[in-house]
């Protein structure tokens, strides 16, 4: 009785405590975009206020993802809901974030409570938009809970999960595994040629959903001055800049998760063993919710933990999951720290924490550092077995437990060549020949890319071009949307198409002939990247029975072709189209024609809609331009859409005109700048 009686007071004090914070002492300024700058004196109230500024915005997405990592997502979505929940209990996110709370700082902490605070007392002033009582009051354990579920599926891990319920642990890789990379670049003052020194903040996100970006300016007197974006419901921004340093991500692809084949018992059940001796699998329970005809009805699945990690059975066997990701809990705390740095050596001792456990990093400062590290906690793991595939869990040579040091990872601090970039390629070619990290140096079991895409062969042919990158050129760079000669998908060959001779293909001839004059430009008028465009569609059928060099033949192009010919037909009544007239920015009862493809730098990739058209999904998510001086930052900014995730929000599409003319808005870290734009200043209250 008395620990319930205690549980309840905590649960009471959680939802009340966020008087200790007085919001009449926080400040959000909205700017012509909507754009909350928020001003306070701690980060802590500075986090209160940020909290309430993502809820005005974004408060049914926000619950959505906390819902996800606390398990409650089908009790919202039903059966579509199950598959989140399933798998914030199979990592036991709840068990991790309770045993390791005490790992935080103090003063992170005091963010997280500040921002809980926030979110809290949005829910008291607005109870009409709570969707579903149980996630009230928020606390710092069920905000980390969903980080750790994120980082799982960041980290790749939820495939593993799919494929061992699947029974098919090695799959074919799929067309559009990596269409909707990110790009990085950072340009000292020896290619500039003046005082300032260059950062492209140039992320390839999905435009909507729990992952989308959410942009935002947060000062307080604590030392935080800092403008970039973050993902709604975190409490600090994951990209951006303040007045000394910038920095940004793009997605890298070492090794960040396994998969274990138990060898069990041959006569006793649930018992696996590890260098032959017996080991019992823990069981338990994921409790789900499906919401059906207006009812939550419960029901188990059952699971399994060994110490390797969790553990699922199929019809082939057991086979448990490890992935740094669970480890620990202080990912957020290491962004936030990144935040807060004001120095390289400050930006780099964070990364020592080592609590990302991926995401290659792309940096620049005011002091002309530029910098790029293909960051993460990666294991480090037993040689003689083939991590790519299923690894044997019955040897504690296998279970790896230590992992390399950022010092240890692949990196380029300050090259001759003054540059440095990433697009999601290969960490060996991250700036020019002579500056880059050599592959031998590594481990093979790092498992790191070592392709290019066609955005890499792009950015390097355009930074070599000419010594001298001023600050238009930088744009023009950071805005290309041409494809290379020859491609360079690194997941599929279709320079075939550009060797078919038109003469010898007339039922497609229309279509062929704009293909191999088109000047691979992206335009959105453009009719050649229309054809290509309709065409890259139609190849997925046959991407998947390709051989595994994914080489496609003349023959298959000319069958993709008379399939894009008959799209072309039935849904435009014609044999041409402009890449506009295909492909579309949509949001609301906005419809905009739209640059870019799949794999250019300004990538855009997109889902069938209406009328045969495609909607952009992925893509130019979120933009933003630094320029470091020794006295000064500039930056500039863009997002897809607009800042507000409300359909009533005259935010909600009012940078799409921008965003589709590669155009940005300036955003400015000093006061008075800010004021002489706001539209509105208040108090989260």
């Amino acid at each position: 009785m008395k620990k319930i009686v205690l549980l309840l007071m905590i649960s009471v004090f959680n939802f009340k405590s966020f008087c200790q914070i007085n919001p009449d002492h926080i400040e959000i300024v909205r700017d012509g975009y909507g754009v909350p700058h928020i001003y306070a004196a701690t980060d802590a109230a500075v986090a209160y206020g940020f909290a309430w500024a993502q809820a005005e915005d974004h408060f049914k997405l926000m619950q959505e993802a906390y819902l996800a990592g606390n398990g409650l997502l089908g009790k919202l979505l039903g059966r579509k809901g199950l598959g989140a929940d399933f798998l914030t209990q199979f990592i036991q996110s709840k068990k991790t974030v309770n045993e390791k709370l005490h790992t935080l700082g103090d003063d992170f902490n005091a963010v997280l409570q500040g921002f809980t605070d926030g979110l809290n007392a949005f829910a008291k002033k607005h109870p009409e938009e709570i969707l579903e009582k149980e996630l009230f009051p928020l606390t710092a354990q069920k905000l980390l809970r969903y980080t750790q579920l994120q980082l799982f599926i960041s980290n790749g891990a939820d495939k593993l999960v799919k494929g061992i319920v699947n029974n098919k642990l090695s799959w074919p890789y799929d067309i559009a595994e990596d269409t909707k990379g990110s790009n990085l670049l950072a340009i000292s003052r020896s290619r500039t040629q003046s005082n300032e020194t260059f950062l492209a903040i140039n992320t390839h996100q999905p435009l909507e959903g729990p992952t989308s970006w959410y942009e935002a300016h947060l000062v307080s007197e604590e030392g935080t001055n800092i403008i970039g974006a973050t993902f709604p419901g975190s409490p600090c921004l994951l990209t951006g800049a303040n007045e000394s340093l910038g920095w940004t991500h793009t997605v890298n692809y070492p090794d960040k998760a396994d998969v274990f084949a138990l060898e069990m018992h041959p006569d006793k059940k649930e018992v696996y063993l590890v260098d032959g001796i017996e080991h019992t699998l823990e069981k338990l329970k994921a409790k789900l919710h499906v919401k059906f005809l207006g009812l939550n009805i419960p029901i188990k699945k059952t699971f399994y933990k060994s110490i390797y990690g969790p553990t699922l059975k199929n019809k082939t066997g057991f086979y448990s999951v490890r992935t740094p990701s669970t480890t620990n809990i202080n990912a957020i705390e290491q962004w936030w720290r990144m935040n807060k740095a004001n120095s390289f050596t400050e930006f780099y001792t964070a990364l020592e924490m080592k609590a990302l456990p991926g995401y290659n990093i792309g940096y620049a400062d005011k002091n002309d550092t530029i910098f790029y590290i293909s960051n993460g906690k990666i294991p480090i793991r037993a040689k003689g077995y083939d991590w790519s595939d299923v690894v044997p869990g019955n040897t504690r040579k296998t279970l790896w437990d230590s992992y390399y040091d950022i010092k240890d990872l692949p990196q380029v601090i300050s090259p001759k060549s003054g540059f440095v970039y990433n697009a999601n390629h290969s960490p060996f070619k991250s700036s020019g020949a002579a500056d880059n990290p050599q592959s031998e140096n590594f481990a093979k079991e790092m498992q790191y890319e070592t392709y290019d895409n066609n955005r890499s062969t792009r950015l390097l042919k355009l930074l070599e071009e000419k010594e001298h990158i001023d600050y238009k050129r930088f744009k023009r760079i950071k805005y290309d949307h041409q494809l290379p000669t020859p491609l360079q998908y690194n997941y599929m060959d279709l320079n075939a198409l550009f060797e078919m001779e038109v003469s010898e293909y007339p039922a497609v001839s229309v279509l062929l002939s704009e293909i191999k004059n088109w000047d691979r430009i992206t335009n959105a008028t453009s009719y050649g990247a229309g054809a290509y465009a309709v065409l890259y569609y139609q190849l997925r059928p046959y991407y998947l029975k390709l051989d595994a060099d994914h080489i496609f033949t003349q023959a298959i192009l000319y069958q993709a072709l008379k399939d894009t010919k008959a799209y072309l037909k039935t849904h435009f009544n014609s044999d041409r189209i402009q890449l506009g007239d295909f492909q579309k920015l949509v949001r609301g009862d906005k419809s905009l024609a739209i640059f870019g493809l799949p794999d250019v730098v300004t990538a855009m990739k997109g889902v069938p809609d209406k009328e045969g058209r495609m909607k952009i999904t992925h893509g130019e998510s979120y933009v933003g331009l630094v320029r470091f001086t020794p006295t000064k930052t500039y930056y500039e900014s863009v997002i897809s859409f607009g800042n507000s995730r409300r359909p009533e929000s005259p935010h909600y599409t009012d940078q799409m005109e921008l965003y589709a003319k590669f155009k940005t808005k300036t955003m400015s870290f000093e006061r008075a700048a800010v004021l002489k734009t706001a539209k509105k200043i208040y108090a989260p209250k």
